[in-house]
């Protein structure tokens, strides 16, 4: 196994791998190098549906999504696609997957199954760095709040992406969410304080309106989003992409109008957050 940092603060590249072969101490391994590094990227991998289910178990439970469509066969894998025709992208502003649920989930572990010629990179920043480089002023203002999380306004018959050209693409619309968690959280294995806020599915602060919490919340998504705290991932055929949604934010770049793109993801099942110390 070679291992390669990607960014200063976040995520390696793993080359001498195959993760179809992998058995358990190996993905003991993994886990440990993704508590410590947020997202691995692993390359030229030949994953089938079946061997992407059985090793994203080998993680332990999986969360189904509510929103994606999923394919035919296997509904524990949803389809992150965008076709030749549209112009929106599912992941195009900065965020973390299911914060909207009680229990969040884990981690990501996503196979590029069809790419542009180019284009349609993924970045990530991390939460962990993010909040270290942060004041002791806002820090303490942080530790001591709580903030709501949902997807209403974002997959609901009257949200974001109703108003798109990927409406048609979704499901669950109907759903209605709504999560109340600590704006800094502990990771469960590091014990690292993360920032636990994002751009998408944060709506205000527990006590504060929208209006009120919008200044502070612009100003923490500029300041956790700057380069020294991210890695990107520019995907070939068999990249696989393994994240943990606790200490870090993605987004998916949406540069690639005209060609198709489409990615297959299976969520793995988190636990209850807890709140720094």
């Amino acid at each position: 196994m070679q291992i390669m940092p990607m960014g200063e603060h976040v995520g390696v590249e793993i080359n001498g791998i195959q993760l179809a072969a992998m058995d358990a101490a190996g993905v003991a391994s993994l886990k440990d190098l993704l508590a410590q590094h947020g997202v691995l990227h692993i390359r030229n991998q030949e994953l089938t549906p079946e061997q992407h289910i059985a090793f994203a178990r080998a993680w332990g439970g999986i969360d189904i999504n509510n929103y994606f469509p999923l394919t035919a066969e296997h509904p524990e894998i949803a389809v992150v696609r965008k076709a030749e025709k549209q112009t929106t992208n599912i992941g195009g502003g900065w965020h973390t997957d299911h914060s909207y649920d009680q229990i969040p989930a884990m981690g990501s572990i996503l196979v590029a199954r069809e790419l542009p010629p180019s284009g349609g990179d993924t970045l990530f920043a991390s939460m962990a760095a993010a909040y270290d480089a942060l004041s002791p002023g806002m820090k303490a203002f942080l530790l001591g709040i709580k903030a709501h999380h949902s997807a209403d306004h974002i997959y609901a018959p009257g949200g974001y992406y109703a108003k798109t050209d990927m409406a048609g693409d979704l499901r669950g619309l109907e759903l209605k969410t709504g999560a109340l968690h600590p704006a800094i959280i502990q990771h469960p294995v590091t014990g690292r304080p993360l920032l636990y806020v994002n751009g998408a599915f944060m709506t205000h602060f527990e006590g504060w309106t929208p209006q009120e919490s919008q200044a502070i919340l612009n100003y923490l998504y500029e300041f956790a989003t700057q380069e020294q705290f991210t890695c990107r991932i520019q995907w070939k055929p068999g990249s696989v992409a393994i994240w943990d949604n606790r200490s870090t934010w993605h987004i998916a770049n949406n540069d690639y109008h005209g060609h198709r793109r489409e990615m297959h993801r299976i969520t793995l099942t988190g636990e209850a957050l807890k709140a720094a110390a």
